[in-house]
């Protein structure tokens, strides 16, 4: 696999990636999320529809993304633990930088961490970007220029230039930034029935879903002699899930698919299911994420109005980016450049939205969380194929780089071209974390492994765990672990997270929050 036949030149590459986008939430799978533009690059490609993320929290899955290695490989086993530039920059920016490629990184990074104790120095913290001029745009991780989001999410609080970055200096260009971020936060009718998901009264022209779609246009009608790579990455749907009209409105609240088993069920679960729900730690408003004394991260149960507010918003974000995604795609056609260019859809993890009473994410892997949207199409990929194998994110740096006839050193993934053609098959994929108790309240090895039927979550330093039958359970409700019929699977899936490659290096030091 070397070039595109047509042009006679390697590919360029376009990865689009969201922020917790449950694997089901495009038009292609179950539910009813209507992703026209996302649907067509499965279409014309191939989806994978068992694609795990490998770790359920933003931070450790970006990092995996990018270095093509499993969290214990990395040293960013969490949120708040920054990935060690050097290994960084050895990602899919560094070799496609060292191929001769411009590489381009639009959006939110979240390669280093946001909400740090302490100044650590690099233009995503907090306190630190102000350290790097105005008109800084890379290089960074490998990237040669990028354009970035110093605050993807509305529950930051603002802070003018110079802590800013290159969204927050749009919005600011005229001065009125300060204002624009409140107007985000202000509820439109009709007001929604629960804190974290509010219609936005901020024009739709100045949000971050445009703004991305805007910069990734302009890259690709600008582009050179040269191929690119650009990783597009939209902060959506993120929460607090919130939009402006007319997407909104998209969906009506009515309308909007609700989880089977929608009830908090822990006397089901293993200990730290409710461990954590109960966790006073998580409880801890003393962080620059907790504005105005709000903590965006615990809710109380969920009401069906309330779950059908938050949907139809989160739904509406998603048809958001889709239409970017269209934007995107038209402006290749437009420069006759999609017949040579490799596009990828994918998100770094997904969103329990209401599965088993639960919001938002943490250590309980059930599928709405674990599973993610991937999608690729271009240049020697077969079109119209679904691939069922379990497959995870790690995989891309080393799909990539053979897509478009590169070498990558070795890392955790293995290229998904042999799948894609079925000349390989994958037994399973496996998600990684290690839960911390300053921060979640609870200490855990926790290891998970999706094979084609199963999936089974273990702590290793209890050796307890939770295991179910997706074929005959796919709602995740009978917890088969400690049941004797199911030792042997139990066993099996134990091996294949013990084939783990023996390369763990140490958790990186843990430098903040988020």
């Amino acid at each position: 696999m070397t070039v595109a036949p047509s042009t006679g030149r390697r590919p360029n590459v376009i990865l689009i990636s969201t922020d917790q986008q449950r694997g089901d939430c495009i038009g292609l799978d179950r539910r009813c999320v209507r992703t026209p533009h996302i649907d067509r690059i499965g279409r014309d490609g191939t989806r994978f529809a068992k694609c795990i993320t490998p770790h359920p929290m933003c931070q450790p899955a970006r990092a995996s993304i990018l270095t093509g290695k499993l969290p214990y490989s990395h040293g960013v086993r969490d949120n708040g633990r920054n990935l060690d530039a050097a290994i960084g920059e050895l990602g899919l920016g560094g070799v496609f930088s060292g191929a001769g490629y411009d590489t381009r990184f639009i959006g939110k990074a979240h390669f280093s961490s946001n909400e740090t104790f302490h100044p650590t120095g690099t233009p995503e913290c907090y306190h630190s970007t102000a350290d790097f001029p105005a008109d800084w745009g890379g290089p960074y991780f490998g990237f040669r220029h990028v354009e970035l989001m110093l605050r993807p999410h509305h529950h930051c609080t603002w802070k003018d230039a110079p802590y800013t970055l290159h969204y927050e200096n749009f919005l600011d260009g005229d001065g009125m930034g300060r204002i624009r971020w409140s107007r985000a936060k202000e509820q439109v009718e009709p007001l929604s029935s629960h804190f974290q998901a509010w219609r936005s009264a901020l024009e739709p022209g100045w949000h971050s879903t445009p703004w991305i779609g805007d910069r990734a246009i302009d890259l690709i009608e600008n582009a050179h002699d040269k191929p690119f790579f650009a990783w597009v990455s939209f902060p959506d749907p993120h929460p607090p899930f919130l939009a402006p009209k007319p997407w909104a409105d998209m969906y009506h609240p009515d309308e909007v698919d609700l989880p089977m088993h929608g009830v908090l069920d822990l006397d089901r679960r293993p200990w730290w299911h409710r461990a954590f729900l109960e966790s006073p730690v998580r409880w801890n408003l003393k962080r620059e994420h907790a504005e105005g004394g709000t903590n965006w991260g615990v809710t109380k149960p969920l009401s069906e109005q309330q779950l059908r507010d938050i949907t139809a918003i989160y739904y509406g974000m998603i048809s958001w980016v889709d239409d970017q995604v269209g934007r995107i795609l038209s402006a290749l056609e437009r420069t006759s450049q999609l017949d040579n260019t490799v596009v990828v859809f994918i998100s770094d993890h997904g969103e329990w939205l209401g599965d088993h009473g639960l919001l938002l994410k943490g250590p309980m892997l059930y599928d709405g969380l674990l599973r993610v949207p991937c999608l690729i199409s271009g240049p020697l990929v077969p079109a119209g194929r679904t691939v069922t194998d379990p497959v995870s994110t790690v995989d891309l740096r080393q799909t990539l780089a053979d897509l478009c006839g590169l070498e990558a050193s070795g890392d955790s993934g293995r290229s998904l071209c042999p799948v894609m053609t079925g000349s390989e098959s994958r037994e399973f994929a496996l998600n990684e974390w290690e839960v911390d108790a300053s921060r979640s309240g609870i200490d855990m090895d926790l290891t998970t492994v999706r094979s084609d039927r199963y999936r089974m979550s273990v702590d290793l330093k209890t050796d307890t765990g939770e295991l179910y039958d997706l074929q005959d359970d796919p709602d995740e409700m009978n917890n088969l672990f400690d049941d004797a019929g199911y030792a042997s699977v139990r066993t099996e899936h134990l091996d294949m997270i013990r084939s783990r490659p023996d390369d763990k290096i140490p958790a990186s030091t843990r430098v903040g929050w988020h």
